[in-house]
């Protein structure tokens, strides 16, 4: 009896480890390299439009329609904000009509000009009525120049009423609507140049020896997680007094749906270079709060902790001593493994 119980003991143990022991796992592993780079390190910078113009209006008028609001993008010359023109056009076809008067007085002028420069040659007209004759010609010419003058300048104040965008740029406030009148000079409109994107990043003086006018470094927008690549564009020519930090700038490529003084995270060089273990970031995952990958060993899954260096896109460079060149670590089906299971590399 006691030995049947002891069976009945041993198969159950022996069911309950089987049921226990995982199958192995379908894996795809990438291998390690060692490559010399810089470390770096992650640093939040802001959003700002390096190019704003404060558009105002170079003539007086009531506001007759406002073709943009606050966040618009908007093209180079498109219309932003349009005055009344109703009297000034009238006052323009008065003075193209007075210009057609004076073209007519200029023809008869000139003709009777003629016929008295003929008889005053002659002798058969007064000096005084040749005189009279001749300033009347030249009265008809001037009577035209400045029909013509005031007519150019009601053409170019009509011409102001139209308010355009002076670049390709993001409306960032309106200061006026329909039915508004507007002094000269009145700001009307701010918009921000969507091709002088910038992110200002302040680092510490001693790290500008690491970086350089016209290097790549990976930029995060933070409100969309969205990654892409900046360059340094230049460094503000004022160190803070206080914490002796530097602003470096950075120069982003066109964005839509962004707002000045949003957040973007920049990495940037904190060192020289140095000989790193190159891992892909799909092989990273998270083990009780830190950084660890898995590499196979005898058809087995090891856990090995990670040191990251540097972020180079989508890999990371680690220093840790237990990498070595050629060594595999799983980039797919990493998240379900467990130290010890077994697995079967099905791509690499």
């Amino acid at each position: 009896m006691f030995k049947k119980i002891l069976l009945i003991l041993f198969i159950i143990n022996v069911s309950m480890v089987c049921a226990q022991e995982q199958p192995p796992a379908r894996v795809v592993v990438s291998k390690i390299v060692f490559q010399k780079v810089a470390q770096n390190q992650s640093f939040i910078g802001t959003l700002y439009y390096e190019r704003i113009s404060h558009v105002s209006s170079e003539v007086s008028g009531l506001v007759s329609r406002i073709g943009v609001m606050a966040g618009d993008q908007v093209k180079k010359d498109a219309s932003l904000v349009q005055l009344d023109t109703e009297i000034l056009e009238n006052e323009i076809m008065l003075h193209k009509n007075q210009i057609e008067q004076a073209k007519l007085y200029i023809n008869h002028t000139q003709k009777n000009y003629h016929r008295m420069d003929i008889l005053y040659k002659k002798g058969g007209i007064s000096e005084k009525d040749f005189d009279d004759t001749r300033f009347a010609y030249q009265e008809a010419l001037l009577k035209k120049l400045s029909a013509k003058t005031i007519l150019e300048k009601l053409l170019i104040q009509k011409r102001k009423s139209m308010i355009k965008a002076p670049f390709d740029g993001i409306i960032l406030k309106k200061n006026v609507d329909s039915g508004d009148w507007v002094q000269q000079g009145k700001v009307l409109i701010s918009i921000g140049s969507v091709n002088d994107l910038f992110i200002k990043v302040p680092v510490a003086e001693t790290l500008l020896k690491f970086v350089s006018i016209g290097q790549s470094v990976p930029v995060t927008i933070n409100a969309y997680d969205r990654k892409m690549m900046g360059t340094i564009d230049n460094l503000s020519p004022i160190a803070d007094a206080k914490t002796k930090n530097v602003f470096l700038k950075i120069r982003i490529p066109l964005l839509t749906k962004v707002a000045q003084n949003m957040s973007a995270t920049v990495v940037i060089s904190t060192n020289g270079e140095q000989k790193l273990a190159i891992i892909p970031r799909d092989a990273l995952i998270k083990f009780q709060g830190k950084d660890v990958v898995y590499t196979v060993r005898e058809g087995k899954a090891v856990q090995l902790p990670v040191n990251i260096v540097t972020y180079q896109g989508d890999r990371i460079g680690a220093d840790d001593a237990h990498f070595t060149e050629g060594m595999p670590v799983v980039v797919d089906g990493n998240e379900r493994l467990r130290p010890g299971q077994g697995v079967v590399i099905v791509g690499e």
